[in-house]
């Protein structure tokens, strides 16, 4: 009886997080550090930094119908993701430290599931624009031909995806029944799942280094043979304003995302002399700062962008000094979304208006050939 009972894994769901935490060797401290304190004082200021900066990406592309185009509409969805991983992130404030000891399993695993699919969703978005403008530019189009069916779908496919992927380790895939197995970063995780989630974001990673590979390879050719009909200036600044922009964005996620990936792949690995503890929280915050990059690259260097932004901006700034008193500021906010339409040119305008990500100077390309 009791070689029966030996052989049957025991599974310990009803133990704290902590019991799991001195598991593995990562000890919570009752009392906030130093540490603790600067942990969370940059965490949370990134956090609110975030939150507000996509909520005026969004508020900016749903207010102007110069911006109703699929990529726009990646975009804004990039910046709900972004925004649901500020708030992830603040909630895990909240939650971590020596608050840690306090939390049951499921409340943990909540903590964890925000921020793996907030995290995920970003990377996914970021994927799915490197492709519609793989798409677009391949096509000699200045916006995607994608009906709005296909981008609600595809929305609705990479928040599908990116729950999933967070619910994953609580639908089974973690080591409360296999404590020999636990991560020493994620306690209740098992290692193999580090592993895999690492991987699947280099897979992701390196899907976007070849789409904007095959994208700068090809404007560069294109603009090489329209250089006959152009002047070599122009042809060099759509090659360099190409190249810096791909740069941007390439380097930048390599800078958020790389040291937290491969602190997941050394602790999934069972790296113990790796110390990956000591660099955890920091790598963290790290990661989520791509979260407050993706607008500066993605949105704020537009310049219709930007000219949303402060119409909005100045808009607040006259509610909130004048008050109800002040009603033509008011008039001049809810005229935001019908301004496209009362200039000719502008309508005209946007025909030939490029998006914003990629890529500043082959707007010019893309119009010549098709006149």
């Amino acid at each position: 009886m009791d070689k029966l009972t030996d052989d049957i894994p025991r599974c310990y769901f009803n133990h704290s997080v902590q019991f799991f935490y001195e598991q593995s060797g990562k000890n919570i401290s009752a009392h906030w550090r130093p540490r603790d304190y600067v942990v969370v004082s940059l965490g949370m200021g990134v956090s609110v930094i975030v939150i507000l900066a996509n909520i005026l990406v969004m508020v900016a592309i749903f207010i102007n119908r110069r911006f109703h185009f699929p990529i726009y509409y990646l975009l804004g969805n990039l910046a709900a993701a972004d925004l649901f991983s500020g708030i992830a992130y603040l909630h895990l404030m909240f939650h971590t430290g020596p608050w840690t000891i306090k939390l049951s399993q499921n409340q943990w695993f909540v903590r964890q599931t925000l921020i793996d699919s907030s995290l995920t969703a970003s990377v996914l978005n970021l994927l799915a624009i490197a492709l519609e403008r793989h798409q677009t530019i391949f096509t000699m189009q200045l916006h995607s031909k994608m009906t709005n069916r296909r981008v609600v779908l595809l929305i609705a496919a990479i928040w599908g995806l990116a729950i999933f992927m967070g619910l994953v380790p609580t639908m089974g895939w973690h080591c409360l029944c296999d404590l020999d197995n636990c991560s020493t970063m994620a306690p209740m995780y098992q290692r193999s799942y580090l592993v895999f989630w690492a991987v699947l974001n280099l897979f992701t990673f390196s899907l976007m280094v070849a789409a904007y590979t095959r994208i700068f390879v090809y404007v560069r050719h294109k603009s090489q043979r329209m250089s006959q009909h152009t002047s070599q200036i122009r042809h060099k600044e759509t090659v360099f304003n190409l190249m810096k922009t791909v740069s941007m964005i390439l380097g930048c996620f390599v800078i958020c995302w790389t040291p937290g990936l491969v602190l997941l792949m050394l602790d999934g690995l069972g790296c113990e002399s790796c110390q990956v503890l000591r660099y955890e929280k920091y790598c963290l915050v790290l990661a989520e700062c791509n979260s407050l990059v993706n607008p500066i690259i993605y949105s704020f260097r537009d310049t219709d962008m930007l000219q949303t932004f402060k119409r909005i901006l100045c808009c607040l700034c006259r509610r909130g000094g004048a008050g109800h008193k002040d009603t033509l500021s008011g008039t001049r906010c809810n005229t935001l979304e019908q301004e496209p339409s009362k200039n000719r040119d502008a309508e005209l305008e946007e025909k030939t208006r490029g998006a914003p990500l990629i890529l500043k100077g082959t707007e010019d390309m893309v119009t010549s050939t098709e006149s």
